[in-house]
């Protein structure tokens, strides 16, 4: 690590625990994020307290058990022999070196950002913070989020980043399901208020993730995960468009699509599909246009692909309308099955899925519906939705006894010959499927 000044004593002691892997860390939020980075901060013996204002989770993991399929109760319960434990009494932040804040970022009624989440986890933890300690922020967020809403925070309890204390940004990258990266294999951006202060917390995360990227401040991390997200939404939104007019063409997207990837430069393939989903990309750009009209910068192109992606639930529904429609019936009293509730394939998380708005839609036009996730057994708890749903089981019987199946999420253990043997009509959102009973969607 590089040398602090050593007149900035308590920072010259939280480098010196940091350098001797004798700093205890706390992580702020055990969602998607959070109990991945807890477990590998564990998983190379550093001391990891994890606070959570869900009773339900913390008494979980301190049982050794998981709420996320992939961190299994092996993975739990190693971490315990090194000492991580779960906690909701935030007093607890006084044992701590570093605070690492990982709580969910969405939007409000009116599609702006709320920070209600980020705003109340630093001022439970507030009074209990002191000098010599570190944090960061992983939440995505607008840029000047770290330097105009956590730093004044600090301030208030005579903390100042860079001399008694230490302030950084560093954004998750965490890919649920990808089997080729995981939290320690993700090079990881980094910036901090003051040059100490991107030191320190350099130096906290080389414990844990191979390779760092540090930037020149907060505001550029802030801003480079915006980028990396609406990079995805606004490609995204362009194949959704392109999926709309080849549909009305009578060709299919996904064909060209795997053509056009042939070429070996200037092309990078994109899947459409009925929607975005996860925690970022649907909900990342908005923060970015909310920030940019304070510097009267509209961001049409960015918005855009938002309305197109945003609109391809409603466009899925319209397809099955008309799939229905052709075998002589309507929604309303149809039963139908949407195969798939996460966002994407081969994992559990549901945040913002797509596969939920069809349901509801579906709902809301008078069909019976249900669901088959086998990873997703009970329809979750959410904000905006709720359903008193559990997954149907995937057999032949069930299957027929639909009027349509939407593929939603093309998970890798359905049975996906058994659906074209026995469905009546299926609309395939994700180009898995193709046979006299399929429609793309």
């Amino acid at each position: 690590m590089t040398t602090i000044d050593n007149n900035t004593n308590p920072l010259t002691r939280l480098g010196q625990r940091i350098a001797s892997g004798r700093a205890t860390v706390g992580i702020f939020g055990l969602g998607y994020v959070g109990l991945p980075l807890a477990l590998r901060f564990a998983e190379v013996g550093i001391k990891v307290i994890g606070f959570d204002i869900d009773l339900n989770k913390v008494q979980l993991l301190n049982q050794g058990q998981s709420y996320i399929e992939r961190l299994t109760p092996a993975l739990v319960q190693a971490a315990q022999s090194q000492g991580f434990e779960a906690t909701a009494d935030f007093s607890r932040t006084q044992e701590l070196d570093a605070l690492i804040i990982c709580v969910p970022t969405p939007l409000n009624a009116q599609r702006e950002p709320d920070l209600s989440f980020i705003v109340n986890t630093v001022e439970a933890a507030l009074p209990y913070m002191q000098e010599g300690q570190l944090m960061s922020l992983e939440s995505t967020t607008w840029p000047g989020t770290t330097e105009e809403i956590l730093a004044p925070r600090l301030q208030t309890q005579g903390l100042v980043p860079g001399h008694n204390c230490a302030l950084v940004f560093s954004p998750e990258r965490e890919d649920p399901g990808n089997p080729h990266y995981g939290t320690k294999d993700i090079p990881k951006v980094i910036g901090g208020m003051t040059a100490s202060c991107l030191q320190l917390g350099q130096a906290l995360y080389e414990l844990a993730i191979q390779t760092m990227v540090p930037v020149s401040s907060t505001k550029a991390a802030e801003m480079t995960k915006l980028l990396e997200n609406i990079h995805r939404s606004v490609n995204i939104g362009l194949v959704n468009e392109m999926k709309i007019v080849a549909d009305k063409m009578g060709i299919n997207i996904h064909e060209v699509i795997d053509a056009a990837a042939t070429k070996p430069f200037g092309f990078v393939p994109y899947k459409p599909g009925p929607g975005l989903g996860g925690h970022c990309i649907p909900i990342d750009p908005f923060y970015l246009t909310w920030k940019a009209r304070e510097y009267g910068v509209n961001t049409r192109f960015i918005e855009l692909a938002g309305e197109i992606n945003h609109y391809m639930p409603q466009w899925v529904v319209g397809k099955v309308a008309d799939a229905l429609n052709e075998c002589g019936k309507a929604i309303n009293g149809s039963r139908i099955l949407v195969l798939g509730l996460a966002y994407k394939k081969n994992i559990d998380d549901t945040r913002e899925s797509p596969a939920v708005e069809i349901l509801d839609l579906l709902r809301t036009k008078g069909a019976q519906i249900d669901y088959s996730d086998p990873h997703v057994p009970v329809f979750p708890r959410k904000r905006d939705y709720h359903f008193d749903l559990q997954s149907v089981a995937l057999d032949a019987g069930n299957i027929a006894s639909y009027d349509c199946l939407v593929l939603a999420t093309d998970h890798d253990n359905f049975n996906y010959a058994l659906v074209l043997e026995h469905a009546k009509l299926v609309v395939d959102t994700r180009g898995r499927l193709s046979g006299p009973n399929v429609l793309r969607g």
